[in-house]
């Protein structure tokens, strides 16, 4: 996959995390948000190793987001705080999953739709 669209899609995700968090409050922001958490992290990946397929992105991007939820049982030093978050909430392993499926379904859904070559 090129990576001009990757970084696109990287800033948009941004775009739309900070939006969602901006414009509503409350779980279903949060929520979203975590589940843009994981899709940025899908992008990212995908930056780095273009070449991977999506469900094996899917999977690295989901597995990272939950690794980072739970080194929160453990304690996240304060300057890492703002990024990688300061407790542990279960739900947000399951949008975690969300965002993975989501990112894995627009990447498939673009490469089929994508001209060979």
């Amino acid at each position: 996959m090129p990576r001009p669209p990757i970084a696109v899609a990287a800033v948009l995700t941004v775009v739309a995390g900070l939006g969602v968090r901006l414009l509503w409050n409350g779980p279903v922001s949060k929520y979203l948000g975590d589940a843009f958490y994981t899709v940025l992290i899908y992008a990212l990946l995908l930056l780095i190793w273009p070449r991977l397929r999506p469900w094996v992105v899917a999977l690295l991007s989901a597995g990272l987001s939950w690794a980072i939820e739970f080194a929160q049982l453990g304690g996240i030093p304060a300057v890492l705080q703002p990024l990688l978050g300061s407790t542990f909430n279960p739900p947000d392993l399951l949008w975690y999953a969300v965002g993975a499926t989501a990112a894995w379904s627009a990447h498939t859904l673009w490469a089929l739709k994508r001209p060979p070559g």
